[in-house]
Formats: structure tokens, sequence, C-alpha cells
């Protein structure tokens, strides 16, 4: 949990140029296979201290990719939405694959 959540949150603060500093909150999802540890928890463990986190748990649908961690960044930024890189890893692109990048 916590190398998968660090890489997610490292690729897109890098590919989007966002500073620690422009955080506002973070908000996690898994999938119900995903239960050994909270998403927020490797977060505070990259020094997202002073950030508000919260996490919960996706809907369990039939069929649904298993083992995903999806994350919403709640970001100050003048940054138009057209230009934010939406960031699939390990697969996770089939869920998007109209705008992960």
């Amino acid at each position: 949990m916590a190398d998968a959540v660090t890489e997610l949150l490292s690729e897109i603060l890098v590919r989007n140029e966002v500073s620690l500093d422009e955080l506002v909150s973070i908000f996690f999802t898994a999938t119900p296979d995903l239960h050994s540890a909270f998403p927020a928890a490797a977060a505070r463990g990259i020094g997202l201290a002073d950030v508000p986190l919260m996490c919960a748990q996706e809907l369990d649908i039939a069929g649904a990719m298993e083992k995903v961690i999806r994350v919403m960044l709640h970001v100050q930024t003048d940054t138009p939405r057209s230009e934010i890189k939406h960031v699939y890893l390990r697969g996770a692109e089939a869920l998007r694959k109209d705008i992960a990048q």
C-alpha cells in the first residue's frame, strides 16, 4: 500500500508541478480487497503532515478492477482544468482511457 500510494502521489505532484504548499486536501479510495493499511498513512509518511486527508472504500461492484487506489487532490492552482495531467499507473489506465496520460 505504502509503495503504491507514494508512487501515485509523487507522479501526480511531479507531472502537474504541484508543490506541497498548494495542497488543500486529499481524498483516497481503495477497492474492498485492499485492507492492509490506510492510504492516508502512506501520504503522512512522505511529509503531508498538515494536509487534511480522508480515506473511503470504493463500491464493491462485481467484475470491477481489483487492487485500485484512487486519489483526488484539491489544489490551489492557476492551471486550467484542461491542462491537468491525470495519472493512472500499474494497469489502471484501463479505467479511464479517455483521460489517462
